[in-house]
């Protein structure tokens, strides 16, 4: 898709689609019956001797998965493990924005327990549907999703205490909007506690313009849109939030890409396309209002 056709609703469209089919697939058991083979069992399908792309992320295996549903796993398409770094205490209400499947929310709302609360939002019809079933098969009582969009939030003002999400924030094309609204529905002394993938310096000095680069990577793949650690920066401190930290976690390489590098970049040189997919990271981003 060309820079011309990528339209605030182009990209949403196009971030839909991909995650759209992804429930579909899930919501088919697909996943369950081809990676796990009979049994529902997430803690079974996800075991590090069994973990591959199709058992959702591997960086949720620190994580205690039994009991959640095998779709809510598989469907993951994260860069990160939120729950690592949020901190989570009983009695929270918690804010999962891009909720997905429901894997984060699920995992939030046993660290909250029965007096904290946990909400998903999701703007993909067949997500909900998903993340809705899911809760229902465990039983989980203190969660709720709710459609909606990172830009216009289905909360009211001063509402949660700690918004999570795991690289949702990429995939709006108004991000400005999305830090804003993310702000107003925290609490005051609230925290925003997000896996995104952040771009460690910026997209110069390569053979190619930064426009050429991003026109060539994948809005739905959480690429396309990633904000420099400078941009992110300034965007949270325009939207009121203090105590601004990005940390790296894990710097790419071409294997993460996994097919994301178009044709224009991957012909460039080996050490020059390292160095652009190494400016890439997946980082921990936390804020307080």
């Amino acid at each position: 898709m060309s820079t011309l056709l990528r339209t605030p609703d182009a990209i949403k469209s196009e971030v839909q689609n991909r995650y759209g089919r992804i429930a579909d697939e899930n919501l088919q058991i697909a996943v369950a019956a081809s990676c796990c083979g009979p049994s529902d069992s997430a803690d079974a399908c996800c075991s590090p001797e069994n973990s591959s792309d199709c058992c959702g992320s591997p960086l949720y295996l620190g994580e205690d998965l039994s009991e959640l549903p095998v779709a809510a796993v598989a469907s993951s398409r994260g860069c990160g493990n939120p729950q690592a770094i949020a901190a989570l205490q009983p009695g929270e209400v918690v804010l999962d924005l891009g909720s997905g499947g429901g894997l984060d929310v699920l995992l939030a709302a046993r660290q909250v327990g029965p007096t904290g609360f946990v909400y998903g939002v999701d703007m993909t019809d067949k997500m909900l549907e998903l993340a809705r079933t899911n809760a229902a098969k465990i039983g989980a009582s203190n969660v709720e999703f709710r459609k909606g969009e990172l830009e216009s939030l289905p909360l009211p003002d001063n509402s949660v205490d700690v918004i999570i999400s795991n690289c949702v924030v990429n995939l709006s094309p108004e991000k400005e909007n999305a830090l804003s609204e993310a702000f107003r529905v925290l609490k005051p002394g609230g925290r925003l506690a997000i896996s995104e993938i952040v771009i460690d310096g910026d997209l110069s000095g390569f053979p190619v313009s930064e426009a050429q680069i991003r026109a060539g990577l994948s809005w739905a793949g959480c690429i396309a849109g990633a904000l420099t650690i400078d941009q992110f920066t300034g965007l949270l401190d325009n939207a009121g939030f203090s105590e601004i930290d990005i940390e790296i976690q894990h710097r790419y390489n071409l294997d993460d890409f996994l097919g994301e590098l178009p044709a224009e970049l991957s012909s460039l040189e080996p050490t020059v396309v390292q160095n652009l997919v190494g400016r890439f990271t997946s980082s921990a981003v936390r804020a307080k209002k």
